[in-house]
């Protein structure tokens, strides 16, 4: 079965309920709750952010030789710092910046960067290099080792696909586009054996998955209410529900979710502010929500794309390119800017030199976050020094 096709047929699991035959749901028999404080919240950047624009090196001559149509002006940038600054559409970013609740990690990348978005998401989700293929995801590993027993809630998707990220040898995760109504019915055969397949048998223990991670969430949601007003939008809406069950204690390891919309070839300026708008409402809501809880210093939000944009422009906008930087939010980080400011003289066939290995910042979350040892699940890179 190629991941495509297992994608399409777990999504229809995990999301489409109503097109799952009702014996698939019968299979639950473990508890689901993850014990452990700490939690990692993860927001992908799909179509690859440009970080030139982002966190923008607004007092390198470079940047606007580079970028005449759509360089941001030193009058329009926030938050100066040592030669960087924010997009103007990302005040409250700034704001969290100078609390010292948010580090900034300047040219993340890896070697041999890939600029298909397919494979270089592939990548990231593995934690692969660029030369590698694996079918389990990096974070679907970890809790492969982590749940000592099937423990479907373990990590929670608020998508409407799975995602390669949390895959793993058992399904320890759940993809949910809806928390609300994500109800299931149960029946009593549980014990009917439905084939030799172990394909469609692995398949029949997500259904079961999906039984007890549904009774686990609505516990959770009842357990827990929205204390502050989120904006009304697709991110601001799945990151409340991830706040409302990290209130309820559901205690899951890993939420994560997504953002489209970041290719931006064409028309960059208007819809790269309107997207890093609705990222930066979205996720001061989240922010505000778990600040008032009490609850930042135990939940660390990282913010990614698969890669950035070459360092000139097209025109009117920019292509596929390597390294960006990397948002780290909460989790009690030491709140500083990790890295140069990005080198815009010494470029590789146009693009950015990545700096900091993106497998070393998963290294650092899994160590210092999870208290687990990133080469147990093949990441070999030294952790990043500096984050907590």
């Amino acid at each position: 079965m190629n991941r495509r096709n297992f994608f399409k047929l777990t999504g229809t699991c995990t999301g489409g309920l109503l097109l799952m035959p009702d014996f698939l749901y019968s299979y639950a028999t473990q508890s689901t709750l993850v014990t452990g404080e700490q939690c990692l919240v993860f927001i992908q950047l799909n179509g690859g952010n440009d970080g030139l624009n982002t966190f923008i090196p607004f007092d390198d001559p470079l940047y606007y030789a580079n970028r005449p149509k759509i360089a941001l002006s030193k009058e329009d940038v926030i938050a100066s710092h040592k030669g960087m600054a924010f997009h103007p559409a990302l005040k409250d970013l700034a704001n969290i910046q100078q609390n010292g609740d948010l580090s900034i990690i300047q040219n993340v990348g890896y070697p041999q960067p890939n600029r298909s978005h397919f494979r270089s998401q592939e990548i990231w989700q593995t934690g692969s290099s660029s030369s590698e293929y694996l079918n389990d995801g990096w974070l679907g590993r970890y809790l492969d080792l982590q749940c000592k027993e099937h423990q479907p809630t373990a990590g929670v998707n608020i998508d409407n696909i799975d995602n390669l990220a949390l895959k793993g040898e058992e399904p320890n995760s759940i993809t949910v586009k809806d928390p609300q109504r994500f109800l299931v019915r149960k029946n009593n055969e549980s014990d009917k054996k439905l084939s030799d397949n172990p394909q469609l048998d692995f398949v029949r223990k997500i259904a079961g998955s999906v039984t007890e991670g549904a009774e686990e969430i609505q516990q959770a949601l009842s357990k827990s209410t929205t204390a502050i007003s989120y904006p009304k939008t697709g991110l601001a809406k799945n990151l409340e529900w991830i706040s409302r069950l990290i209130k309820g204690n559901l205690n899951s390891k890993v939420y994560y979710t997504s953002l489209n919309g970041f290719d931006t070839h064409d028309n960059q300026l208007s819809i790269h502010k309107n997207k890093l708008s609705e990222l930066n409402d979205a996720i001061y809501s989240f922010y505000s929500d778990l600040k008032q809880a009490n609850l930042l210093q135990n939940v660390t939000l990282v913010v990614f794309s698969e890669f950035g944009r070459r360092v000139k422009d097209n025109g009117n906008g920019t292509d596929h390119g390597t390294a960006a930087p990397m948002f780290v939010i909460g989790g009690q980080n030491k709140g500083t800017i990790i890295g140069q400011n990005p080198d815009l003289q010494n470029l590789d066939q146009g693009d950015l030199r990545f700096e900091t290995d993106f497998r070393s910042v998963y290294a650092g979350l899994l160590q210092n976050k999870l208290h687990f040892d990133p080469a147990k699940i093949g990441i070999q890179n030294r952790p990043l020094a500096s984050l907590f």
